[in-house]
C-alpha cells in the first residue's frame, strides 16, 4: 500500500508510480490515434460527407445521456471493487483483534503461551500466502515446530492446519487443568472468528466480478471511445483528439482502479499491506504472551521457556511505498 500526504493536493495529482497510468496510456494514444485518423479523413474530405453524414445520426445530447448511463456503469463496478477491497480490511482487522485476545488469553489463564503466539505468527503468515496462491512457506519454520510444519506443507489450505493446532494447544491446557470448559470455550469462540475471517478473505479472493458483467463493460467502453471521434470531428474539429484523451483517460481508468483493487491480497502498489499487518500481530502477540510469562514467573515462580523471540518478527519483510 503506497503512503501518501492526504493533504498535499497537487504531489498526488502529479504523481504517476501508484496510478492506472502506466496500464491505460497505451489505451488511450490508440483511441487518440484514431481520432486523428478520423479528423484527418474529415479535413481531407477524402469520407466524402460519410462523417457528416454518420454524426448526423447521433445528436450530442443523445450521446451524452449514453455516456453518462456508461460511466454510472462504469462506477458501479468500480463501487463493488471498492466494497470488495474494505471488506477484506475489515476481515483482517477481525484477525487483529481476535489474535490479540487469544494471546492475552493464553498468557493470563495458561502461562507460559510463547507457542501459542508463535502458533499465532505462522496462522497469519500461511493466511497471507494463501491469499496470494504462494505455496512458499519457508519463514513458518521460525514459527512452528518440524513435525507440524511438515504436517502443514502437506495441507491444502496450510491456515487451517495451525487453526487445527491452535485448537490441540488449547485441549492440551485443558488438560492439565490451566483452562475450564468456560475459558476453552472462550478461546474456542476467538479461534473461531479468525478461521470466519480466513473464509471471509477467501470469498473475495475466489470470487471475482462475474465475468459477463466485466466484460460487457470493457466491450461497451471499447463501442463508444471508437464512434466518439465521428460525432466530435464535425462539431469540434482538430479539438476531437483531444476530447477523446479525455474521455478515454476517464473511462479506462475508473475501470482499470476498480480491477485493481478488485483483489485487495495481491502484490500491487495498491494492495492491502499485509505484510505489515503479519507483523504487527506477530508483535503483540509476541509481546504480551512475553511480558506476562515473566510477570508470572516473578509472582508464582513458575518456569517460563520462551521458545523462539520476538525478534523472529524481523524475518517478515514489511515495504513500505511512499510517493
Amino acid at each position: 500500500m503506497i503512503q501518501y500526504p492526504r493533504t498535499s493536493w497537487w504531489q498526488v495529482v502529479f504523481c504517476f508510480r501508484g496510478t492506472v497510468l502506466p496500464v491505460i496510456v497505451g489505451r488511450v494514444m490508440i483511441m487518440v490515434i484514431l481520432a486523428l485518423a478520423v479528423e484527418y479523413l474529415h479535413f481531407l474530405g477524402v469520407d466524402n460527407g460519410w462523417i457528416n453524414s454518420q454524426a448526423g445520426l447521433v445528436e450530442p445530447a443523445g450521446y451524452a445521456v449514453v455516456g453518462s448511463l456508461l460511466g454510472f456503469l462504469i462506477v458501479f463496478r468500480m463501487n463493488s471493487s471498492a466494497n470488495r477491497y474494505w471488506e477484506g480490511r475489515s476481515h483482517w482487522g477481525m484477525l487483529i483483534n481476535s489474535t490479540r485476545s487469544l494471546a492475552r488469553c493464553g498468557a493470563i489463564y495458561a502461562p507460559p503461551a510463547q507457542d501459542l503466539a508463535l502458533l499465532i505468527g505462522g496462522y497469519v503468515l500461511s493466511l497471507k500466502q494463501t491469499l496470494r496462491d504462494s505455496r512458499d512457506l519457508e519463514e513458518l519454520q521460525s514459527y512452528l515446530s518440524g513435525e507440524l510444519y511438515s504436517k502443514v506443507i502437506r495441507f491444502g489450505n496450510p491456515p487451517s492446519a495451525i487453526a487445527a493446532a491452535i485448537s490441540q494447544w488449547i485441549a492440551e491446557r485443558r488438560h492439565a487443568g490451566q483452562i475450564d470448559s468456560t475459558q476453552v470455550r472462550h478461546m474456542e469462540d476467538l479461534l473461531a472468528r479468525m478461521v470466519d475471517a480466513q473464509g471471509g478473505c477467501e470469498k473475495i479472493k475466489k470470487t471475482p466480478l462475474p465475468f459477463v458483467y466485466a466484460a460487457m463493460i470493457k466491450q461497451l467502453i471499447l463501442v463508444y471511445l471508437i464512434t466518439l471521434p465521428v460525432v466530435l470531428c464535425g462539431r469540434t474539429g482538430w479539438w476531437t483528439p483531444l476530447m477523446v484523451a479525455i474521455v478515454s483517460f476517464g473511462f479506462f481508468g475508473i475501470e482499470e482502479a476498480g480491477v485493481e483493487i478488485e483483489d485487495p491480497f495481491g502484490l500491487d502498489d495498491n494492495c492491502l499491506p499485509l505484510e505489515a499487518i503479519c507483523v504487527g500481530i506477530i508483535r503483540d502477540t509476541a509481546q504480551v504472551t512475553q511480558a506476562f510469562a515473566i510477570s508470572s514467573e516473578n509472582h508464582d515462580g513458575r518456569a517460563s521457556v520462551f521458545v523462539g523471540n520476538t525478534n523472529s518478527i524481523s524475518l517478515v519483510t514489511t515495504p513500505q511505498l511512499k510517493l
